[in-house]
């Protein structure tokens, strides 16, 4: 297996986890953002349902990845097309890591705001996007080179 479909496959399995962790176990996701003492809040539910709009963006990033590794379409031969698409990646893992700096910055919860960005699941996102972004853009610069 070439390391670009490996990354391909990576990317497969983190942007479809994404969308079954936003989308699927909304309620999980909660208890990861919110702290047990304030579950009971009125607006605990609407952030709840509000987190699948997360899952609904990485469910078809997640089905590209699939798909240039599983139906290697013609288009996607191309040189430029493969550096475009890994830079795509790069960019979407990039953001989701990047989102997190600020928050940890602040110094992760803050009393019931924000989420523990060092800790747990949290630790784990964080860590997977950053490896990812720098995985997906070696891959575009080692084609485009």
């Amino acid at each position: 297996m070439r390391f670009s479909d490996f990354i391909l496959l990576l990317n497969t399995l983190w942007f479809g986890g994404a969308f079954i962790q936003f989308s699927i176990a909304q309620g999980n996701t909660l208890k990861i953002l919110v702290p047990r003492e304030e579950r009971g809040n009125p607006i605990a539910p609407t952030l709840s349902a509000s987190v699948a709009f997360l899952g609904g963006i990485n469910l078809p990033i997640g089905l590209l990845s699939f798909y240039l590794l599983a139906a290697r379409p013609a288009f996607f031969q191309a040189l430029e097309a493969q550096v475009a698409l890994f830079v795509f990646f790069a960019a979407c893992h990039f953001s989701q890591f990047a989102y997190n700096l600020p928050v940890l910055m602040r110094g992760g919860r803050v009393g019931v705001a924000y989420w523990p960005v060092l800790r747990g699941p949290m630790l784990r996102i964080f860590v997977i996007d950053a490896t990812l972004f720098v995985a997906n853009l070696a891959v575009a610069v080692m084609l485009g080179s």
